[in-house]
């Protein structure tokens, strides 16, 4: 358990600060929206086509994993249509607790993940993300259109949602690179790797940034409810999917804290635009984010 506080307490201390000095005025408020916008668009690209075109994927049977954290996905989604039909939530307000939900937080992950595991732990991760950030999104669009812009999402637009992707790009493009036994030569490599580094210091100032401490006391039952759901019963949930589908060793760990993560702050930005409810979406963020403080070196020590 030690271990673990050791490796986790850094990454919260960072989500601290970024909370601090947001709330101190410095470098200034204009800075945190073209941050994001540098790291979700560049950086953080960089880092997942980087780890993914150079790592030996031959040396994990992904497969296993992948299903893993696919059926852990769409497990949630039918706890969370459940609890429409019991909770008085409007369709906004449910858009919120699914974004909440079923969405992670890469930057949290990643940056546990290679605090734990090293190089191999964030190659598992990129996987990881290449797995859950499509499924995510579409889930997150449908759901999105149909509960609060009450209507259908085309498949058009999903599909221009999933192209448009930085993420899911940089996934593709290293996947691409390394089955093909391209890789990326060796400046390209050291540039990629240079550009990635950054990432996840930033991503992680960024989170608590965005954390809104005083919305979530308004909102408190539906937060520790949807809370929860993220952080306790995700975990529990793919960590039976890792049974049922043989997942061991290092690979069942990475889907662990990607289960264990709160939801991501990308989300306000998704309910923004399609009509989600964003004071409770913010109170959401940052109450499953402090919460994570506690749940997640509880979850490692329980599962791990």
């Amino acid at each position: 358990m030690l271990a673990i506080l050791n490796s986790l307490v850094p990454i919260f201390l960072v989500i601290a600060l970024g909370f601090v000095i947001r709330r101190k005025g410095f470098p200034g408020e204009g800075i945190w929206l073209p941050l994001d916008q540098l790291n979700y668009y560049v950086l953080f690209p960089a880092l997942l086509l980087n780890t993914l075109a150079t790592a030996d994927l031959r040396s994990f049977d992904i497969w296993p994993m992948a299903f893993a954290l696919a059926c852990g996905m769409f497990a949630m989604v039918g706890v969370l249509m459940l609890s429409k039909r019991l909770l008085p939530v409007s369709g906004p307000e449910f858009s919120s607790m699914f974004q909440a939900a079923a969405r992670w937080n890469s930057f949290v992950a990643l940056a546990s993940i290679a605090s734990l595991y090293g190089k191999q732990g964030v190659t598992m991760a990129a996987v990881s993300v290449a797995v859950l950030v499509p499924l995510a999104n579409i889930l997150s669009v449908t759901v999105l259109t149909r509960y609060a812009l009450n209507r259908r999402a085309e498949p058009l637009e999903l599909a221009k949602l999933l192209a448009k992707n930085p993420l899911i790009l940089a996934c593709a493009a290293g996947i691409f690179l390394n089955a093909t036994g391209i890789g990326l030569p060796g400046p390209l490599a050291v540039t990629a790797k240079i550009i990635g580094d950054a990432s996840l210091t930033l991503g992680l100032i960024a989170v608590g940034a965005g954390l809104r401490i005083g919305h979530v006391f308004e909102a408190k039952w539906t937060v520790l409810y949807t809370s929860a759901l993220k952080l306790l019963l995700m975990p529990a949930m793919m960590m039976g999917f890792c049974f049922l589908f043989g997942v061991t060793g290092l690979p069942r760990l990475v889907v662990l804290i990607c289960a264990a993560v709160p939801g991501a702050t990308s989300s306000y930005v998704l309910a923004r635009q399609l009509g989600g409810h964003m004071e409770l979406m913010s109170s959401l963020i940052t109450g499953g984010t402090v919460l994570a403080i506690v749940t997640m070196p509880l979850m490692l020590w329980v599962f791990g």
